[in-house]
C-alpha cells in the first residue's frame, strides 16, 4: 500500500513540473516549428522523437552514445525513431542503406555502435555492399537478411522517403531532432549535446501538454 502511495505521490510532482519544464524553452531561440507538422509513425497517445543523423557525421557518432542512454529512460508515451539522411550524398546514402539493412535484419542494436566506431575511429570505408556484408558477419550479424535488405526493391524508395522528411522539416545539418512533428530543436541555442536533450525534454513536455 505504502508503495503505491509513493508511486501515486511521485506521479503527482512530476506532472507539476511539467508547465514549468516546458516554459523554459523559447521559440526562436531553442527551437522552431514545423509547418506543416510531420506525420507521426508511433501508436496513436505517443509522442514521437525523430533524430536524423548520418552515419558519416562526425557530430552524430559523438552524440550517438549519450542520446542511447537518453533513449533508455523515455516514458512509455514518448517513442524514438531515427532517419538517416543522405542530403543527396551518395556516400551517405550508402550510410543510410546499411541503417536500413541492420534495422530489417533485427541487428540495429548490435552493431550500430561498432558502425560508428569503425567509421570514425577505425578509418573503415566499406568499398561496396559487400564489404559492409563481410564486416557485419564478424560482428555477429545476420549476412543474409542484410544482404537481401540491401538489395531489396524499396531500399532507395526508403532513403529517399528519409531525405523528403528532413526536407519537409527543413533540417540544415545533423543531429537535428523533432519533437511531436511539430518541434524542431534549434542547435545552436544549446549548450552542447546534454543540453540539447534537455531541450528536447522541454519540448516533450510541451508537446504532452497540447495532446
Amino acid at each position: 500500500m505504502m508503495r503505491r502511495l509513493n508511486f501515486f505521490i511521485a506521479v503527482f510532482f512530476a506532472m507539476l513540473t511539467l508547465p514549468s519544464l516546458a516554459q523554459e524553452v523559447e521559440l526562436g531561440k531553442h527551437y522552431t516549428l514545423v509547418e506543416p507538422p510531420l506525420a507521426s509513425s508511433a501508436p496513436a497517445g505517443k509522442i514521437e522523437v525523430v533524430e536524423f543523423f548520418s552515419y558519416g557525421c562526425p557530430h552524430c557518432a559523438d552524440f550517438h552514445p549519450i542520446v542511447n542512454i537518453w533513449a533508455n529512460k523515455l516514458p512509455k508515451d514518448v517513442s524514438l525513431r531515427k532517419v538517416p539522411v543522405s542530403f543527396n550524398r551518395p556516400a551517405w546514402a550508402r550510410l543510410a542503406a546499411m541503417y536500413y539493412s541492420m534495422e530489417s535484419s533485427g541487428d540495429l542494436a548490435k552493431l550500430e555502435s561498432a558502425l560508428f566506431k569503425a567509421l570514425h575511429q577505425e578509418r573503415a570505408t566499406f568499398s561496396d555492399d559487400q564489404a559492409f556484408v563481410t564486416w557485419a558477419g564478424g560482428k555477429g550479424g545476420d549476412t543474409k537478411k542484410i544482404s537481401e535488405a540491401l538489395a531489396g526493391f524499396g531500399m532507395q524508395s526508403r532513403i529517399r522517403r528519409g531525405d523528403q522528411e528532413a526536407t519537409a522539416a527543413r533540417i540544415g545539418g545533423v543531429p537535428a531532432i523533432v519533437v511531436g512533428g511539430r518541434y524542431l530543436v534549434n542547435n545552436s541555442g544549446a549548450n552542447g549535446y546534454e543540453d540539447l536533450l534537455r531541450i528536447t525534454d522541454a519540448l516533450i513536455a510541451k508537446a504532452r501538454q497540447t495532446k
